[in-house]
């Protein structure tokens, strides 16, 4: 049996059991909660689940349209970035995402239309802001090389279907013409460990890359405190055409397993193979394996968010194989007396010789084998500015990042190479986090 027919027979037989053994459903309170958490945890990104304590905290906008529920958050930063050594460069630019999304119940079912946008194909010029090592996508036809490329503007277009069997028991069907399929942790835009932080994490391309692919589609079930999922997807990156939907047929299949310990923990481990998934090397496959935990709590005057992640790519067997590339994130963030936040990242990945050789035509016939590990350590703060609005909380904050490299690769970048940010961020205030407060007290 292939790897696509497994995941289906397995969800499948999982799906019909529940359906024969759960019990009657009962109504919930407040409407739009399905779309919101689930026994796991708090509905973030696609079907991730972070924390159920995340709602706390998390500075979502909730409100009524007839029988519809409305539910909207959004993120904003306006950046400076500066960096040394031989390859820095500075550049000032905005990184931004809002999602809308509409939900409706009746009786044991639930719809939800799910969107996200994001202006950073007009706000992200020459295609890439700055950051040093990373790589992963093409900006004018040549592999980026120390630059994080901006998102598609439609980074979700996609819809949820769910049966609830029972309370703690759930059935669903996800997809779109762009979505999340059940591959990774929650994106690193919209992860509690990673909110205020507003560059992408080095190991995105081995993590959480697939967090905006198109033609998905998921059958999933959620039984207690767990959560599982089996889904196909388009898995080519997005092309530089940031403006439209790529479309292809699901050609690419993942499966994750997530479980969730009473409010304050979720893990999740998942797989999959992601065929033709870059533009360069058309016919390239890749199996990925991630993991990850997070937890976050609660306190008086804050809130604490961590996760730590691991992801690994292999090219399965053909003509580049065998490359292995690992990549380890640890991410905490601490909001404290209310109106202070202070985060770290400590982030060791693999990276190929590319990075050696730069975004230069030559790159192109550059063979992308592992050279070594890099690692990154940041550190930031921010402060949310005491200005008069009752739908808005504006910060200023900073971040600063150091790296530690292998000796070969420092003759390349420097003995030294560091970047500084400095940044404003926009966020809707919010005004459920009350109301999750006191529903997960009782």
């Amino acid at each position: 049996m292939n790897y696509k027919n497994a995941c289906i027979a397995g969800a499948g037989t999982i799906l019909l059991a529940l359906v024969i053994h759960a019990p009657g459903a009962r109504g919930q309170g407040m409407p739009g909660m399905s779309a919101m958490e689930s026994s796991v945890g708090f509905l973030s990104s696609g079907t991730t689940v972070e924390p159920k304590a995340t709602s706390e905290s998390e500075p979502m906008i909730h409100a009524s349209l007839g029988d519809w529920t409305l539910m909207f958050h959004a993120n904003a930063f306006l950046l400076d970035t500066q960096q040394t050594g031989p390859r820095g460069r500075d550049k000032f630019y905005s990184v931004n995402w809002l999602m809308p999304m509409l939900t409706r119940e009746f009786g044991r079912h639930s719809i939800s239309a799910r969107t996200m946008l994001s202006l950073e194909p007009v706000t992200v010029t020459k295609r890439r802001y700055p950051e040093l090592f990373q790589t992963g996508e093409t900006a004018y036809g040549l592999p980026i090389v120390d630059g994080q490329h901006p998102h598609e503007f439609l980074m979700e277009l996609a819809g949820r279907y769910e049966f609830r069997v029972s309370d703690r028991t759930q059935l669903f069907v996800y997809g779109g013409p762009i979505g999340d399929p059940a591959l990774g942790p929650t994106a690193f835009p919209h992860r509690a460990s990673a909110s205020e932080n507003p560059i992408a994490v080095l190991g995105h391309h081995q993590e959480d890359s697939t967090h905006i692919s198109n033609s998905v589609v998921m059958i999933g079930m959620v039984s207690g405190p767990v959560q599982l999922e089996a889904s196909a997807f388009h898995g080519r990156e997005p092309n530089e055409n940031r403006w439209n939907i790529d479309g292809g047929r699901p050609d690419s299949f993942a499966s994750r397993l997530t479980i969730g310990v009473r409010n304050g923990l979720t893990g999740q481990y998942s797989v999959g193979r992601i065929n033709n998934r870059e533009g360069l090397h058309p016919t390239a496959e890749t199996f990925r394996m991630t993991s990850s935990v997070s937890h976050n709590k609660r306190f008086s005057s804050g809130h604490i968010a961590t996760s730590l992640i691991w992801g690994r790519n292999k090219d399965l067997p053909g003509h580049d194989a065998p490359r292995i590339f690992n990549a380890y994130t640890l991410e905490s963030t601490v909001n404290f007396a209310d109106s202070n936040w202070t985060w770290m990242r400590i982030e060791n990945v693999d990276r190929d010789r590319t990075i050696l050789v730069g975004e230069v035509p030559a790159v192109r016939r550059t063979e992308e084998d592992p050279i070594g590990r890099i690692q990154a350590y940041t550190i930031g703060y921010e402060r949310d500015l005491p200005i008069a609005s009752s739908q808005l909380k504006i910060g200023l904050g900073s971040q600063v990042t150091l790296y530690g490299l292998p000796e070969h690769i420092k003759a390349v970048y420097g003995n030294r190479p560091a970047a500084f940010t400095m940044f404003l961020r926009i966020r809707p205030k919010g005004n459920m986090m009350e109301h999750m407060q006191l529903m997960h007290r009782k």
